[in-house]
């Protein structure tokens, strides 16, 4: 991989002021509904020098081979142990200072029955057409069949809460069935940089069959393959749309020789016992399955070229090590790079890809 480069933008007038930062100890990644991190550090002198470029709200970027890898906010930059350390995360952080002032994002609420997606969007132009509040990021045009609020409880942004903007979206993904995001940044054609806030739905990524990860080819070393009891259970006990007595409930239990394991799986949106059977039996079959890779180091290769991959993507792997083997589909949730130490390497982590349905809920 070419020569990495860090830079810094002013956030409001889009002026580059550091061009490259003599960064080291460099650690970055993105991340499955959530900010992703960037951290490094830098000598005295240098910060002493560049101290305006580095100021919390600044922007930064990570690139390589002229692609722009990671971008996001200096949030702390502080001396420890002989250097200057830097903390940034990405676009969707901005929202954790950001409150609602004036209540229902400026009369955009309340909201019944309304996609979430919309809401997300919503979120966002209220934090942006305040004075200097424009961050500049875009929200995908993504749409869901995920509803928020009811006629008997709509969703709500009181003034008066002065809700986090950044804890409103949270709310928004964090139910099942809700679609899903991520931060990205890349170049334009006319060399502007597009911040962008990834939408998905019914997931983010998609199952990706153009490249692969195997121990011995491009996985770095034998990572570990776990078996949790907190993901194993034989029972699945779902519950579907309406209150109370009304709400839809199914069981779906299996008797594999093993000690009873239950849990509970909520779907507020299935309105059909047919659909609420399927998808409790489907979630029965992915839990008795057990073992997990949840982490690979990952080297530059042909079978699957760093960045290659989104946030969020089925991948195949095959991980081999001397007591186990695993082979199947894991999801991205995360990725994070060290150009410093490895340069042409990658940790992915990992969650189980039969987690994650690429159908509507009543599918």
């Amino acid at each position: 991989m070419g020569r990495w480069r860090y830079f810094t933008q002013d956030p409001l007038t889009g002026e580059v002021l550091h061009s490259a930062l003599p960064l080291s100890g460099v650690d970055f990644g993105n991340e499955l509904n959530g900010p992703g991190s960037f951290s490094a550090t830098l000598a005295p002198r240098w910060a002493a020098a560049n101290i305006d470029s580095l100021m919390p709200g600044a922007l930064i970027y990570a690139e390589a081979d002229s692609f722009l890898r990671w971008g996001g906010l200096i949030w702390d930059t502080t001396p420890e142990d002989g250097v200057i350390k830097l903390e940034a995360a990405g676009w969707s952080s901005y929202l954790v200072k950001r409150h609602d002032t004036h209540g229902e994002l400026r009369g955009r609420g309340p909201y019944t029955f309304q996609d979430p997606c919309v809401i997300i969007r919503d979120i966002w132009a209220y934090a942006q057409e305040q004075p200097d509040g424009n961050l500049g990021v875009v929200v995908d045009a993504t749409t869901s069949n995920a509803k928020a609020g009811t006629l008997e409880e709509p969703w709500h942004s009181y003034w008066y809460e002065t809700p986090e903007l950044a804890d409103l979206v949270d709310d928004l993904v964090s139910e099942t069935g809700a679609p899903q995001y991520t931060n990205a940044c890349n170049y334009q054609s006319n060399g502007t940089i597009r911040r962008r806030l990834v939408l998905g739905y019914p997931r983010l990524g998609a199952r990706r069959k153009d490249i692969s990860f195997t121990t011995g080819v491009n996985i770095v070393s034998s990572p570990p393959v776990g078996y949790s009891g907190d993901d194993f259970a034989n029972v699945i006990i779902g519950t579907g749309s309406g209150e109370g007595t009304a709400k839809r409930f199914a069981v779906d239990p299996v008797r594999d020789g093993r000690l009873r394991m239950e849990s509970v799986l909520a779907l507020p949106t299935v309105n059909g016992n047919d659909v609420l059977g399927r998808r409790i039996a489907r979630e029965r079959k992915r839990r008795q399955i057990m073992g997990q890779v949840v982490q690979i180091t990952v080297r530059d290769h042909p079978a699957a070229p760093l960045g290659a991959w989104q946030i969020g993507d089925d991948v195949y792997v095959a991980a081999h090590t001397p007591w186990v083997s695993f082979t199947g589909w894991a999801r991205i949730t995360a990725d994070s790079y060290k150009p410093g130490d490895n340069p042409d390497q990658a940790t992915l982590t990992l969650a189980r890809a039969d987690s994650f349905h690429y159908g509507s809920e009543a599918s």
